[in-house]
Order: structure tokens, then C-alpha cells, then sequence
């Protein structure tokens, strides 16, 4: 059994008295079968009409509505209300020269005097456990508002909604500890306590939220357990940040474009090794094959993040190994000291950093040997690919593939060169 310690992100101020749960029927209006099913929170339902991709920014009112007056304005008043722990609009954060342009945020208030705890490494699959912190145990002043499939072409907001018993509710709640404005939590059907495992539906309902904010600068990330996913129950995470992301800027070699429309690539010239699935006939068809991919890594016990980006209709996947080397000793002490847990938005340049020291000397070529750390190897990479290519029908022409690996290849000895993967 491979395990870390690390000190655990607290998202809710419920979570530190977690251990003294109270029984059904707690009355503290919490997410619980004892009080969610009679309350009526407030209910975005999107439509859940299948419809072509849109290639053009979506502009229309019910997107600025869902993302500037519903999600961040809620989450201003939330902030008002005095209920995060601290203020993330406050936090330094710098642009790195650099051609990648990684983003560095100094943040301190996240690395609270707390104790460490140990979490199990090597296994992306677990049981839910109910005895331990899970988001049935927040308060309900911490969730914006549910978000659920409505019926018809239009989406439709109701201030307050009975929650229907033959319908699961998902919620999206506050990030108590942000790293960023507007930091959210998308929490798929709740009350059926699902542990941190995608399914197709979970991963379809988290595309129409990006696909519902309708602004390349809303972003939402998952991370499997071994990954950096500290809490075994499902969830995604999201916020608002008005700069391209470095993973975004880097560019990618065509792998192949499947039946559904949906064009597979190859992420190149970046430190992190990851596979990039775009556009779609339809959302659900980029949905069903991204989720089989996740699936497939979930089954076969390999970490790993995802970033989804543009709207929905650009993902990222990374399958990782940066917490398995460091329960076996393979981490230099120097990047352990940064005491940064390489998670999706890290992975994907937004580098959060605890101590003053290491915002004022970040560079890229820190940045990029701590990514680097967290890529599987070339020849485990393409073992990995091969072998998800065939589970999930993924067509792959050989001469395309080959072409790949001399790209990619390429571009991690042109970063040596330069450079990028040593320590200054």
C-alpha cells in the first residue's frame, strides 16, 4: 500500500468537525437526506436538447445571466457573508517570462498550521465511506444553487424548487479555501454519496456548465484519487480566470478524428504528456468518449486530471504519477519543500505556491521541472495510449502516430537544450 502525507485542502466549513457528525435529522439545513429533499434551494435547469457543437463563443443572455449575475455574483455574496476562509481576491499573482507564460499565485492562507493526514496513492478506485467528510455534511448557506436538466430548448431558473424525488439533485457550491475568483464546486447527484469516480453522465452534466458559463475564461477540473483528490466523493472543480491557461497556448499534434466528429491530439511541447479531445457532432458525443477514456484509466488504476476547457469543447487528460514517486522516495526534497500538490490547475500552468519565497523566485524552468515530475515516461506514455486507443476504439493511423513520437520527442529535447527542465 503506497501512501503520502500531505495536508488536506479544507473546501467547506463544515469539514473539520466531519468526526462528530449528526444523526438524520440534524436540523442544521445541511446537504443530507435529513434536509436537502424539503428544501428548496435555488434551480438553474439547462436544456438537455442534444445540439451540434457550437465552433463560435456562445453570446446570448442566459449565459451572462448563469455566469455573471448566478454563479459569481452568488459567490460575491457568499463572500460578503464573511464564509470563506480567506480572501482570494487578495493573493499576488504574476505572469512568468517565459514562452509558456505560467501563472503563479502566492497563497499563503491555503497552507494553515494544520497536521499533516496520510492518504492511499494506489488505488483510483475506493469506497465511499460515510464516516469520513463528504459534501452531505455542508451547510446549505455554502451552495449557490442546483443545476439539473430541464426539459425544452431554453434553460429556466427557478428562485426556489422542491427537489423532485425521481431526480438526483446536483449542486454547485462555494470552495471554501479558493484558488482563484469565483472557485466552485460541481457536486454530481449528492445525495447518492458516488465516490470520486466519472461516469457518463456525471461528465456530461460537468460540459453543460462550461457549455452554460459560455466564456473560454470558466474553466472545470477533475482529479482522481492519486491524484491529488483529497475527498472520496464526486466532484468537480471550477472558476473564473480572464488569462489563457499555458496548456492552452501549447500546441498539439493530430492523432486522429473519430466517427463522432471529435479530432484527438497529442499534447506537444509542454511537460506534462496528455491526450487533447475536441469539438463533436454533439456534446454528449465528445462527453461519451472523454468519460470512456476516464473510465478506462479509472479501471486499469492509473491517476490522473482533467481540464475542460473552451467552452466544453476542448479536454484535456493527464494521466500522472507525481504521488506515486513521492511515497516512493523519488521526489527531490527541494520540490517536496514547495509543498505543491500538482493537481489539475497546476498541471495546467496555474501554479499555486504557499511560500513568499518561491512566488519571488518562480521561474519557468522551475515550473517546468516541477511538471515534468508528474508526466509519465515516454515508453510508459505510449503503452498507456496504445493500450486506451484499443479499449475505447479510438482509430490511430501508424504514420500519424510515429509522427507524434518524433514531434513530441523533439520538443522535450529542444526544452533540455534550453534549458526548461533544469533547476535555476
Amino acid at each position: 500500500m503506497l501512501t503520502i502525507k500531505r495536508v488536506p485542502t479544507v473546501v467547506s466549513n463544515y469539514q473539520e468537525d466531519a468526526a462528530a457528525a449528526k444523526p438524520l435529522g440534524c436540523g442544521r439545513n445541511c446537504l443530507g437526506h435529513c434536509c436537502l429533499p424539503v428544501s428548496k434551494l435555488p434551480l438553474y435547469a439547462f436544456p438537455n436538447v442534444p445540439k451540434p457543437i457550437k465552433i463560435s463563443p456562445k453570446e446570448d443572455r442566459s449565459s451572462d445571466f448563469f455566469l455573471n449575475t448566478l454563479l459569481l455574483g452568488q459567490w460575491e455574496d457568499r463572500m460578503s457573508r464573511g464564509l470563506f476562509r480567506y480572501d482570494v481576491t487578495a493573493c499576488e499573482t504574476k505572469v512568468i517570462p517565459g514562452k509558456l507564460g505560467f501563472i503563479a499565485q502566492l497563497n499563503e492562507g491555503r497552507h494553515l498550521k494544520k497536521r499533516p493526514t496520510e492518504f492511499r496513492v494506489d488505488r483510483v478506485l475506493q469506497p465511499f465511506d460515510s464516516s469520513k467528510f463528504n459534501f452531505t455534511k455542508v451547510g446549505q448557506e455554502e451552495v449557490l444553487f442546483r443545476f439539473e436538466a430541464g426539459g425544452g430548448n431554453l434553460p429556466h431558473y427557478y428562485d426556489h424548487a422542491p427537489v423532485n424525488q425521481n431526480s438526483p439533485p446536483s449542486v454547485v457550491a462555494i470552495n471554501v479555501s479558493p484558488i482563484e475568483y469565483g472557485h466552485v464546486l460541481l457536486i454530481p447527484r449528492v445525495l447518492e454519496c458516488l465516490p470520486q469516480r466519472i461516469d457518463p453522465d456525471s461528465f456530461l452534466l460537468a460540459l453543460h456548465m462550461a457549455e452554460e458559463a459560455g466564456s473560454p475564461y470558466f474553466r472545470l477540473g477533475y482529479n482522481s484519487l492519486g491524484a491529488f483528490a483529497t475527498i472520496n466523493h464526486l466532484h468537480f472543480q471550477a472558476y473564473f480566470m480572464s488569462t489563457q491557461f499555458p496548456v492552452e497556448k501549447a500546441p498539439t499534434g493530430m492523432v486522429t478524428v473519430t466517427e463522432g466528429g471529435v479530432k484527438v491530439s497529442r499534447l506537444l511541447e509542454y511537460p506534462v504528456r496528455g491526450l487533447v479531445y475536441e469539438c463533436g457532432n454533439t456534446l454528449k458525443e465528445l462527453s461519451d468518449l472523454v468519460s470512456s477514456v476516464c473510465i478506462w484509466f479509472q479501471e486499469n488504476n492509473i491517476p490522473y486530471n482533467v481540464l475542460i476547457s473552451d467552452m466544453g469543447k476542448k479536454i484535456f487528460v493527464f494521466p500522472q504519477c507525481y504521488a506515486e514517486k513521492q511515497a516512493l522516495g523519488e521526489v527531490s526534497q527541494e520540490l517536496l519543500d514547495t509543498q505543491v500538490n500538482p493537481a489539475v490547475w497546476e498541471i495546467s500552468g496555474h501554479m499555486v505556491l504557499k511560500r513568499k519565497k518561491d512566488y519571488e523566485e518562480a521561474s519557468e524552468a522551475y515550473a517546468w521541472r516541477l511538471l515534468a515530475e508528474v508526466s509519465l515516461s515516454a515508453d510508459r506514455f505510449n503503452e498507456v495510449e496504445e493500450n486506451l486507443f484499443e479499449a475505447t476504439g479510438t482509430v490511430k493511423p501508424e504514420q500519424m502516430h510515429k509522427e507524434g513520437e518524433r514531434l513530441k520527442e523533439s520538443a522535450f529535447a529542444d526544452a533540455i537544450a534550453e534549458g526548461c527542465v533544469v533547476l535555476q
